[in-house]
C-alpha cells in the first residue's frame, strides 16, 4: 500500500485526489494533508483519515499538526510517505516538491509553477535523489505515459491540446470587457479559479509548454499547441519515424492523478469508457491575436529559464489584479509583455537565484500594474 502526502488537499485536484485514494482503500492510504487557509475543510479531511498529519501553511492553528512555511517543511519531510501529491497553487508550491525530493519521495505533480520557476533545478534534484517526477496535468501525464514506452530518443515532437478556455467563441472586441465571471465559464474542465482564468488566456498551455520542454528535455520548436475544443486528446507524441500517438480519455482529472499515484502500476478506474463512434474531434491552430500571452510563453522558453520564472510571476500578479477588478482582461497579456521586456538572467543556479528573479519580476508586474488602473 503506498502512503500519500496531498499538498493543497482542499482544492480541486486534492480534493479529487482524495477522491481516487478513496475508491481505493486496498492500494493507497492517507499520510498526510495540507492546506493554506482552508482550516475546516483542512480538518474535514483529516477527519476522514485518522492518524494522517495535517499542515495550514497559511495561518497559525492549535487544531492541527503543523501551521506555517516551516510547519509545511515538517510536513514533507518527516511524514512517512511514498510519494508526495503537490497540488497547492502557484509559486508557493516550489519549496515543497524539493523538500520532497530530497526526502526520498517521490512527487507526483500538478504544482506545473516548480518546473516552469526551476525546471531543471528539480529535474536534477530528483535525479540525485533517485526519485521521480509525476506530472499529474492531463497532458503531461499523456505525455509522460507514451515517451516512457517509447523512450526519448524516438520522439520527435509533441503536440499539446487545448480548450480554447471560456474565450474561444468571443468577439475579439470583446475580450477588454470579459469580468472574472465570464473568464471562469470553463467549457469541458472543472478547475480552480486562477487556472480557469489562465485556461482563458491560454496563459495555462503557456506554462504547459515550458512544462513540457523542461520535464521531457525538448527545444522549443518541437512542441506544437493545437485549440481541440472536446478535450479528449490530451497531447500527442510523434516519433522518429512519423507515426502520431495520442492519449485519449474523458475530461476528468481523475485518471491522471491516478496514473501518478499508482505508477508504474496501471489500475482500472471507474471512470466511463469512450465509444470511438460517439466521439467527434475537431482540430484548430490557436489565433496568435486571441491568445499573445501562448507566443509569450514560447519566447520565454527560448530566452532561457530566468524569463520563464518571470512569465509565472507576472502572470500570477496580473490574473490576481484582474480577480480582485482592478485591470481589464486584456491587462494581463500587457503585464507579463512588459515584465518581460526588462529581461532576465538565461540561467538561474539555484533556488535562491530563482527567488531573485520571481521577486523581481513581481515588483516590475505590480509596478505596471499601478500606472495602468
Amino acid at each position: 500500500m503506498k502512503r500519500i502526502v496531498i499538498l493543497g488537499a482542499t482544492g480541486s485536484i486534492g480534493r479529487q485526489a482524495l477522491d481516487v485514494v478513496s475508491r481505493h482503500p486496498d492500494l493507497f492510504s492517507v499520510a498526510g494533508l495540507s492546506a493554506h487557509r482552508d482550516e475546516a475543510g483542512l480538518l474535514a479531511a483529516a477527519a476522514e483519515h485518522p492518524g494522517a498529519a495535517t499542515c495550514l501553511s497559511g495561518a497559525d492553528s492549535q487544531a492541527v499538526r503543523h501551521s506555517g512555511p516551516e510547519g509545511l517543511r515538517r510536513l514533507v519531510e518527516d511524514t512517512e510517505a511514498d510519494v508526495v501529491l503537490n497540488a497547492a497553487a502557484g509559486a508557493a508550491g516550489l519549496l515543497p516538491s524539493f523538500y520532497a525530493l530530497a526526502s526520498g519521495k517521490d512527487l507526483a505533480l500538478a504544482n506545473k509553477e516548480t518546473i516552469v520557476m526551476a525546471g531543471r533545478l528539480a529535474m536534477e534534484a530528483a535525479t540525485k535523489a533517485g526519485r521521480r517526477i509525476l506530472p499529474v496535468d492531463s497532458e503531461h501525464s499523456a505525455l509522460f505515459n507514451v515517451i516512457e514506452r517509447f523512450g526519448r530518443p524516438s520522439v520527435r515532437g509533441v503536440i499539446i491540446t487545448a480548450s480554447g478556455g471560456a474565450f474561444r467563441d468571443a468577439p475579439l472586441g470583446s475580450l477588454e470587457r470579459m469580468t472574472p465571471k465570464d473568464a471562469l465559464a470553463h467549457p469541458t474542465w472543472s478547475m480552480g479559479a486562477k487556472i480557469t482564468i489562465d485556461s482563458a488566456s491560454m496563459a495555462n498551455k503557456g506554462l504547459e509548454v515550458i512544462e513540457a520542454a523542461r520535464l521531457f528535455d525538448l527545444q522549443p520548436d518541437m512542441i506544437r499547441v493545437v485549440i481541440h475544443p472536446e478535450s479528449r486528446v490530451h497531447s500527442f507524441v510523434r516519433t522518429s519515424d512519423g507515426s502520431l500517438y495520442a492519449q485519449l480519455s474523458r475530461p476528468d482529472m481523475r485518471i491522471p492523478i491516478l496514473n501518478a499515484l499508482a505508477w508504474p502500476e496501471s489500475v482500472a478506474e471507474s471512470v466511463a469508457d469512450m465509444d470511438p463512434c460517439e466521439i467527434q474531434m475537431h482540430f484548430s491552430k490557436p489565433d496568435p491575436a486571441r491568445y499573445p500571452l501562448l507566443d509569450l510563453a514560447f519566447r520565454s522558453l527560448r530566452d532561457g529559464e530566468g524569463a520563464s520564472c518571470a512569465y509565472n510571476a507576472s502572470n500570477e500578479e496580473a490574473v490576481y489584479a484582474f480577480m480582485d477588478g482592478r485591470i481589464r482582461f486584456t491587462d494581463i497579456h500587457a503585464t507579463v509583455a512588459a515584465t518581460l521586456a526588462r529581461g532576465f538572467p538565461t540561467v538561474l543556479d539555484g533556488l535562491d537565484a530563482v527567488a531573485e528573479v520571481d521577486d523581481a519580476a513581481r515588483v516590475v508586474a505590480r509596478k505596471f500594474l499601478k500606472e495602468i488602473r
